[in-house]
Order: structure tokens, then C-alpha cells, then sequence
């Protein structure tokens, strides 16, 4: 009896082994992903592999970015004790010095599953960032490129070019966000920083692609809000600087139509005209970046005292409360339309890349007036050696338009950067850039403060080394 016991348990654990091993996921064997490493660079919108499904995968990957800096700030706003022009008292102005040091490391970390066949879930989380140095989910989200879930070969034709992507996800609007830095993740930029006006969110919704033939299509909807909730939306309090404020939030309409061909080896070329709109905003495309700015407290100041009001040093109170330092956001008030033009050549290691975008809105809430901000983006990017291991590039950036429809005049903003950088193997890129940045246009005094940009620039050298897999 004791033997036939031990033999039927023996028989029970090795069935309930066998079965285990059969569930027992691969690593690795991912449909239409685009890679983490050097292959990624100039990869837009979605792809289509032949990968074959073989069960459930999993895929994990991280990425990891560190930066030394030395660059300093400067303005045209008197430093010390004084009376300003408009009878202010000031006491103890002064631009924060920056050190040449080292950032603080920032850090992602992905997580997928191939579930199906043509059917895979993404997680992206930052471990470490300036705007948000704890652990913080970017977002997640379902990609379908087959319907076979449905039925064998459902509407096969039509999903050869398709794709869906539901989620939590970063809104796909414009070609820019394909060539920028992401927190740690930066082996597709070949610069340090991304556009002055940055144009990045992340929001609840879903979108649906077809490219076929070079032609590239995106439809997408969001719910419009960064942070999400299923709370009763209050309205805020009517005031004088905002009269009518939104009385709900709107769904973000975005589309994208282009056309994407490689002509022969040599010679590819990408033209995309994209669109984003709300109604009614929650969330701003151009601060919603929960990574921050590489250039880190530029254009920060001292705790200082203007007239009796004590204005604390904006570079140390919180470590994310200035996180956006050297980029310009619009500020729109209740509605914003957007639209941007990305041109895009590659002539064997040479890259031309563009940003050309029109950006109006409210000119604050409850205010129907449009005001209307323009950016302007070029980059020049020579790849050379073994499979274009090297390369060097210089970036030309200016933004332009009124902060409210009642000053005289617009600001600007522009920044010249120049890049070099090395892949000591496809997963580890080490960079150096040049960056100079100028502000003009910018009034002398802000409220009950100084205006830190009055006359602002800042110029110096950036490092970074940057490890994706």
C-alpha cells in the first residue's frame, strides 16, 4: 500500500511538473517590437515583423542614463540689494551658480508579455527621474496586430496593415517624441535634450494605424486627462484672470497622414503632417512630462526678497518643483490645436530631421481669444564608421509667440546645439554637446518676483552616457 502510494505520488508530481514546464513562458520571441538598442534610431509609429508566435513570451528590458554637467546661467536683471525701476525693493538677487557635476541618474524599466498571436502587452515604468525621482508608471497598453483571437484569419486582409493600440500610452502626435530622450531611456536622441517646446503626454485612449505602400495613417482618442480618476470634475471658482473656466474635460482628437518610403539602399525619405485638439483641457501637452529636462536648475534663482514678499530659492525647495528648466510651455488656457510637420531624409549616413509646428489656444481660461505660439526645428546628423557606430550633428531650435495676447510683444527662444557621440556597442551610446540657449523678449518683473528669463541665457558642455536593452 505504502509503495503504491509513493509510486501515485511520484506519477501526481511528475504530471503536475510536466504541466508546468508546458506553460512555461519563452523570453524574447516578441512580435512587432521595435528594439531597445541602436536599431530603434529612426524607427516611427509602429512595425510589422515576421516574427513567428510560439507561446507565451516575455520580454524585459531596461534603460539607464547619467549626465555630467557644466553649464551656467545668466540674465540681464542686477544682482544685490537695490530699488528697481518700478520702485521695488530688492534684497539679495541673484542667479543660483551651478557646479560642474554630475545629474541624477535616471533609470526605466519594461515589462511585456506576447499573449497571442499578433497580441502583446507593454508596461513602461520610470525607476528614477528629475520630475518624479521615485518609482512611477508611465503607462501600459494592449497592441493588436491580428484579430485571430476572433476568429482564424478575422479581417486578414485588413490587419496585414493595421495596428490597435489601447492603453495608458504616450500620445503618439508628431514624429519629434520618436527622437527625443525619455528619462533614462536616450539612445534615439542624438542630442541631449529634446525640443524647447516639448510636446509629450501620456493619457487613456486608444489608437488605430495603417501603412501600406509608404503611406503612413494614425487615428487616435483620448480621455484627455494625465492623471486619471473617477471623481465628479468641479469646476473651478470664476476670477478676474479666469472668467469662465472649463465646466468639463474633452476628449484629445489625434491624427496623423504621411508618406514613408526607402527608395533604395541609400535613400529614404519621410513626410508627416500630424494634429492634436481639445476642447476642453485637463492635462497640457507641452508640461506633462513626468521625466523633466536634462538641463538641470538653468535660469534658477537664490532665495531673495522682493519688497516684503520672501521668493525662495526655485533650484532647492523641492527637487521636483522646477523639473522643466530651458523648455517653454504655451500655457493655453480651456483649448488647444495643434498641428506639426516632420520632414525626414536619410541619404546613406547623412540625416536631415524637422519640426515645424503651429500651436493656438486659449489665451487663458474662459477666454475665447486664440493666442498663438510657433516652433521651428532642424537637425543635421552625419553617421559614419562600422555600421554608423559614430556620429556628429548640430541642432538649430527657436520658439516664438505671446505668453498672453495682452503684451506688446512675443518672447523667443532659441537654442543652438551641437552633438557627438560614440556606440561602443549597439546598447551603449556615450555623448558630448555644445548647447547655447537665449531668451528675449521677456519682461523684467513677474508678478511679485523678478522675471529669471528677463535677458536669460545659459550656454555650456553636457556628457552623458546612456545603456538601453
Amino acid at each position: 500500500m505504502r509503495t503504491f502510494i509513493k509510486l501515485s505520488v511520484i506519477i501526481a508530481a511528475l504530471s503536475f511538473t510536466s504541466a508546468i514546464k508546458a506553460q512555461t513562458p519563452t523570453f524574447g520571441q516578441m512580435q512587432n517590437l521595435i528594439p531597445r538598442d541602436q536599431r530603434a534610431i529612426n524607427q516611427f509609429d509602429v512595425k510589422k515583423d515576421t516574427v513567428a508566435y510560439k507561446g507565451l513570451s516575455i520580454d524585459l528590458g531596461g534603460a539607464f542614463a547619467l549626465q555630467f554637467q557644466a553649464v551656467n546661467s545668466f540674465n540681464d536683471q542686477q544682482e544685490g540689494s537695490y530699488t528697481a525701476s518700478n520702485g521695488a525693493t530688492i534684497t539679495n538677487y541673484k542667479l543660483n551658480n551651478l557646479e560642474n557635476q554630475f545629474n541624477l541618474p535616471t533609470a526605466n524599466m519594461t515589462i511585456g508579455a506576447q499573449l497571442y498571436d499578433g497580441v502583446r502587452v507593454n508596461l513602461d515604468m520610470y525607476l528614477a527621474a528629475r520630475h518624479h525621482n521615485e518609482t512611477w508608471v508611465k503607462g501600459g497598453y494592449l497592441q493588436i496586430d491580428k484579430l485571430d483571437f476572433i476568429k482564424k484569419d478575422f479581417l486578414a486582409n485588413f490587419m496585414k496593415y493595421a495596428t490597435i493600440k489601447i492603453g495608458q500610452m504616450e500620445n503618439n502626435y508628431g514624429d519629434a517624441h520618436f527622437r527625443r530622450s525619455d528619462n533614462g531611456s536616450a539612445l534615439v536622441n542624438p542630442f541631449i535634450e529634446s525640443n524647447i517646446m516639448d510636446s509629450f503626454t501620456t493619457e487613456m485612449g486608444a489608437e488605430i494605424y495603417y501603412n501600406r505602400s509608404g503611406f503612413v495613417s494614425m487615428f487616435g482618442m483620448t480621455n484627455g486627462k494625465l492623471n486619471q480618476n473617477v471623481t465628479e470634475f468641479v469646476p473651478a471658482a470664476p476670477t478676474v484672470a479666469a472668467p469662465n473656466p472649463n465646466t468639463t474635460i474633452s476628449p484629445t482628437i489625434l491624427a496623423k497622414l504621411g508618406y514613408d518610403k526607402q527608395f533604395n539602399k541609400d535613400l529614404r525619405v519621410r513626410f508627416t503632417g500630424s494634429l492634436s485638439h481639445n476642447a476642453n483641457m485637463s492635462g497640457n501637452p507641452w508640461s506633462s512630462d513626468r521625466a523633466g529636462s536634462r538641463y538641470y536648475y538653468v535660469m534658477s534663482h537664490a532665495a531673495y526678497t522682493y519688497n516684503t514678499t520672501n521668493v525662495t530659492n526655485n533650484a532647492t525647495t523641492d527637487l521636483a518643483a522646477n523639473a522643466t528648466t530651458g523648455r517653454f510651455n504655451p500655457g493655453f488656457g480651456n483649448w488647444f490645436t495643434t498641428v506639426m510637420f516632420n520632414p525626414f531624409v536619410k541619404f546613406k549616413g547623412l540625416e536631415l530631421f524637422g519640426t515645424i509646428e503651429f500651436a493656438q489656444g486659449g489665451d487663458k481660461k474662459g477666454v475665447d481669444a486664440t493666442r498663438k505660439v510657433n516652433q521651428f526645428a532642424g537637425d543635421v546628423v552625419y553617421r559614419f564608421g562600422t555600421n554608423e557606430k559614430f556620429y556628429i550633428g548640430t541642432r538649430l531650435n527657436t520658439v516664438s509667440g505671446k505668453l498672453a495676447n495682452a503684451d506688446a510683444r512675443k518672447v523667443n527662444v532659441n537654442r543652438f546645439e551641437t552633438s557627438a557621440g560614440w556606440f561602443m556597442t549597439k546598447n551603449i551610446l556615450a555623448k558630448l554637446a555644445y548647447t547655447s540657449q537665449n531668451y528675449k523678449g521677456y519682461s523684467q518683473f513677474s508678478g511679485n518676483s523678478l522675471n529669471d528669463l528677463y535677458g536669460g541665457k545659459f550656454s555650456g558642455l553636457m556628457f552623458e552616457a546612456v545603456i538601453t536593452f
